[in-house]
């Protein structure tokens, strides 16, 4: 379904002032070109979860919004179903029929909804946005499904971000990228700000989800147990690359990379 070629994305670091000043002395300052990520080549098969792992700045996350079209490779094959959409400038995808296709849940729940939305308005953007339901009473009701879906109790539908949960945010995030009934949904570190016992109902549900709606699912996590419990397969990411890739079990059990063995060992264990 999905497939990356020699994907890489760097971006170009600014001069601050004191190395403008040194430049405008004659003191011969290039400017920085940061290596986010460095020709990954994965894919994501249908009905696949597949987990991007590894530890903060390891590139991960720029992939995921790679693929997302959220930002452009700088070189390199991203294409989906066959079609190459890594050729699509990120401004002009959320134009393309792709779009649809291809959705995404944010890692923070707060900072991911418009907090001038009302979660009803929220899981409605992409619905008015790119379908072809236009008609308020046939959005609400196909809101109100995709509540039921995710767990959100319909008496919620009208509160605002501030007057909800953590948890209660999370559905919210998750039924607005359903809402278009996509095969590929990025799951950027979904739980990451939830707390621990709300983390493994939406888990759970996100779980239940792919099964009935037959979703695949590209899991960034920093997470090793939650990566486990989830994931088909898993790519291991340090410094922009991919330093392992394999089975979710062959890697947790068996890991090749020496990194792969230091994320493992650094997982923490509760005392007998």
């Amino acid at each position: 379904m999905l497939e990356l070629v020699g994907v890489s994305k760097r971006f170009s670091k600014r001069l601050d002032a004191v190395e403008k000043f040194a430049r405008a002395l004659g003191a011969d300052v290039a400017e920085h070109t940061v290596h986010a990520v460095d020709a990954v080549s994965f894919e994501v098969r249908k009905g696949e979860v597949v987990g991007l792992v590894g530890e903060s700045g390891c590139g991960k996350s720029t992939t995921s919004m790679m693929v997302m079209r959220l930002l452009d490779p700088t070189s390199g094959i991203v294409t989906f179903d066959g079609e190459d959409i890594g050729s699509i400038p990120a401004r002009e995808f959320a134009k393309s029929p792709m779009r649809k296709r291809i959705q995404m849940v944010f890692q923070d729940p707060t900072e991911s909804l418009n907090p001038r939305f009302t979660a009803v308005r929220a899981i409605a953007d992409p619905i008015l946005r790119i379908s072809d339901i236009k008609c308020w009473a046939a959005v609400r009701a196909r809101c109100e499904e995709l509540a039921t879906q995710v767990g959100l109790p319909l008496e919620l539908l009208d509160r605002f971000p501030h007057q909800l949960s953590g948890g209660q945010k999370a559905r919210v995030g998750i039924a607005r990228a359903i809402a278009l009934s996509p095969e590929l949904v990025i799951l950027d570190e979904p739980t990451a700000a939830l707390d621990v016992s709300v983390q493994a109902v939406v888990l759970n549900l996100l779980e239940d989800l792919k099964h009935s709606l037959g979703m695949s699912y590209l899991f960034v996590s920093h997470d090793l147990n939650v990566v486990r419990l989830l994931c088909d397969r898993v790519i291991v990411m340090r410094s922009g690359k991919i330093v392992e890739e394999g089975s979710a079990e062959g890697v947790m059990d068996s890991p090749k990379s020496d990194y792969t063995k230091e994320l493992l060992a650094a997982i923490p264990h509760p005392p007998h």
